[in-house]
């Protein structure tokens, strides 16, 4: 229920739930944003003087807005796989209200501060939701980063084996060392594609539709001697590095040992690894593909644990649309298909889902996508609902059924890995600064705004 009132009122919105998270717990509580933060969180049935009074539906519950530190948007130059008008669409549609978009596969990539500028002004009238940028770190930017780090990214990513794309070749051990001690130097952090390119090369795929081909020719071997090294290039230097979307719990133990030391590692996982498993992908299911691979199901239900214990710190979509011909053109072989899962618009849902079938509680689940990785970007002004934070909010109804059409997915290629599965909870309303982004009305102006790295971080 909505209830517009003069805009001289004291609150800009105000939301009303029965279930509010506050401080990890669930409270019934109106949520009152002024200016485009949360000035006020007060009783359900206070009365407040606001622009727009909204209650949420008995099954709906009100949540942080999401914060996705792994997209990739692909604009400029890639903009036929992915664009930052749909990307942000998507983003809203599935309760995210901020994204850190990865340094490839834009032309050019984002490993220079002119590339940064095409980066940001390709934005411009695009956004429905908050944007910041991750730099690349390549063999050619090592030694020249801090000026992007002035510039504004929140960190560089960085492959320890081929990316996919000739424009941002990987960095070899020594480089990868190199890179971590410019980047403690000046404060910040490199982000690691982790999988060992030796290992890849002496498991070269054959090519073909069989999946469990596939899975070998990217064995557990190639992320856990990967790993080992960005432990070591930790160690030596004392900088900073985070391992992006883990797939192979074989690496946990040597995970929980740096951490127990004392290393500056922390570890992201996708909601796809921990939705899907390799024994039930069928053959020349190519929308499946993505590097490290989905593993199996007894290797996902330990993914899982880590996130309870830990050892996991975050959820982030690593969203990597390509065009339908490039993922499922090529007659299901997976040696041509290209890696990657769009998945931003469902992740929420799917580690929702995922939750449930757990008994993990959604307070949890949700803190993995909201408060942690705020808090892991620095980005202490959203990812709570607390007073002093942005109005970046989410109506979410945790127990309502759906199925994923492709189709109606609102990303530039309606490809997804996710396409029929049946999910539990779904994003009703999404807020950025407490202006409505989704559903968004026809002739709404965009909300979004493009983010710089904290000062001090």
């Amino acid at each position: 229920m909505t209830s517009p009132r003069n805009t001289s009122s004291a609150y800009q919105l105000v939301v009303r739930a029965d279930r509010v998270l506050i401080d990890g717990a669930w409270r019934s509580a109106a949520i009152g944003v002024r200016d485009g933060v949360i000035a006020a969180i007060e009783p359900v049935d206070a009365l407040l003087d606001t622009a727009t009074d909204i209650t949420l539906a008995a099954d709906e519950v009100l949540i942080p807005g999401i914060v996705d530190t792994h997209v990739h948007v692909n604009e400029p130059g890639r903009t036929h796989w992915e664009g930052f008008a749909t990307a942000t669409r998507a983003a809203a549609a599935g309760g995210v209200t901020t994204i850190i978009d990865m340094p490839l596969n834009s032309l050019p990539p984002t490993t220079t501060v002119p590339a940064l500028n095409l980066k940001r002004e390709a934005t411009a009238g695009q956004l429905s939701v908050d944007v910041g940028f991750w730099g690349g770190a390549i063999p050619a930017s090592v030694g020249h980063l801090e000026p992007l780090h002035v510039a504004g990214v929140f960190g560089f990513k960085a492959f320890l084996s081929p990316s996919g794309v000739d424009e941002f070749p990987h960095l070899t051990p020594a480089q990868l060392t190199a890179a971590l001690a410019e980047t403690n130097a000046f404060g910040s952090i490199v982000i690691v594609h982790a999988e060992d390119p030796d290992e890849l090369d002496a498991h070269a795929h054959p090519g073909g539709v069989n999946y469990a081909d596939f899975v070998a020719s990217r064995p557990d071997t190639s992320e856990a001697l990967a790993i080992d090294t960005i432990i070591g290039a930790v160690r030596e230097t004392g900088g900073r590095a985070h391992i992006l979307h883990l797939s192979s719990a074989s690496a946990l133990p040597a995970i929980r040992a740096a951490k127990a030391e004392g290393l500056a590692i922390t570890v992201e996982t996708c909601p796809h690894y921990l939705t899907f498993a390799a024994e039930q992908i069928p053959d020349g299911a190519t929308a499946f593909k993505c590097c490290p691979p989905v593993r199996g199901g007894a290797n996902r239900e330990l993914l899982w644990e880590a996130l309870l214990d830990g050892t996991i710190d975050i959820v982030a979509s690593d969203h990597s649309p390509a065009t339908a011909q490039l993922k499922v053109g090529a007659d299901g072989d997976f040696a041509r298909a290209w890696g990657g899962i769009s998945g931003l618009q469902v992740s929420l849902a799917a580690i929702a889902t995922g939750a449930l079938k757990r008994g993990i509680p959604l307070e949890t689940a949700v803190g993995w996508m909201t408060a942690k990785t705020s808090a892991f970007v620095g980005l202490s002004d959203r990812g709570a609902i607390e007073v002093g934070r942005r109005g970046d909010l989410a109506a979410f109804a945790p127990e309502r059924e759906w199925q994923v059409d492709a189709e109606d997915l609102l990303h530039r290629n309606r490809v997804s890995a996710f396409d029929g599965s049946s999910l539990t909870g779904i994003t009703t309303r999404t807020w950025l600064a407490a202006e409505q982004v989704f559903p968004a009305a026809p002739d709404a102006p965009l909300r979004g705004q493009l983010l710089s790295r904290p000062r001090g971080r």
